[in-house]
């Protein structure tokens, strides 16, 4: 028995290893590009709004894994249960750039506090980097918040994608795009009268237009962050440029 126990805790130990080192590899790549404080920094708002993925999840009743980090795409947790409903999908997709934009809102006030334009240009990418994963298509946690009005809401999120390469191209995008292909075209085919969609989708309509309003309400706040905080970097590099 103390074998058995001691091997289960050698597994939740290597468990949490392989994260940290994730998390710190990283930490290093970014800060062979932008400097270390600003990765870590960064990293720390990924695992933060991670972290928000996982605590929803746990709540649920879910089994989740901690976060694992791939440098410069990004970061995700392993459902180990998949939800049993749509509410729930929904409930936890939303979580994550919730909480992110609550550490991103750490950020901004800290830097109002401070002055330290380090934090302006960390919370400018929290409120990005949450913005851009309410793209309303699966996998971005859009498609699995907007999931709970209907995966037809999918489709929108594909001129969108479109719209972002044209505006800022990126092999993320494009790998993104791929990802994307197959719940596009689960959106298309999609029938909300056969049975395992039926049961799955079924949900009251005020929910359905809670989450709407949740996902509509936390869009146009990082929107409008993500514009105003742009405007106050551009802002004083001009006054350093001067």
């Amino acid at each position: 028995m103390k074998a058995l126990l001691a091997l289960l805790a050698a597994g939740k130990l290597g468990k949490f290893l392989f994260s940290g080192g994730t998390m710190l590899l990283s930490v290093f790549a970014y800060a062979l590009v932008f400097g270390l404080w600003y990765a870590v920094g960064f990293v720390a708002l990924i695992f933060v709004h991670e972290l928000g993925h996982y605590l929803a999840a746990r709540q649920r009743g879910l089994d989740v894994g901690l976060p694992t980090f791939i440098p410069f795409v990004g970061a995700w947790i392993q459902l180990k249960d998949l939800p049993h409903d749509v509410e729930t999908e929904a409930w936890v997709g939303l979580a994550g750039p919730l909480l992110g934009s609550v550490g991103a809102l750490a950020c901004y006030y800290a830097f109002r506090a401070t002055g330290e334009p380090l934090l302006l240009a960390l919370s400018y990418a929290g409120f990005f980097i949450n913005l851009f994963n309410l793209i309303p298509v699966s996998p971005f946690d859009g498609g699995r918040i907007t999931a709970i009005i209907s995966p037809r809401v999918w489709l929108l999120g594909a001129p969108l994608m479109v719209g972002l390469f044209f505006w800022r191209p990126s092999p993320l995008l494009i790998l993104m795009a791929i990802l994307a292909a197959p719940q596009l075209w689960r959106a298309w085919k999609f029938d909300p009268a056969a049975p395992e969609n039926a049961a799955y989708y079924s949900v009251e309509p005020a929910k359905r237009l809670e989450y709407a309003l949740y996902y509509l309400a936390l869009a146009i706040f990082l929107a409008v962050m993500s514009y105003d905080v742009h405007e106050m970097l551009e802002h004083m590099q001009l006054r350093k440029d001067v």
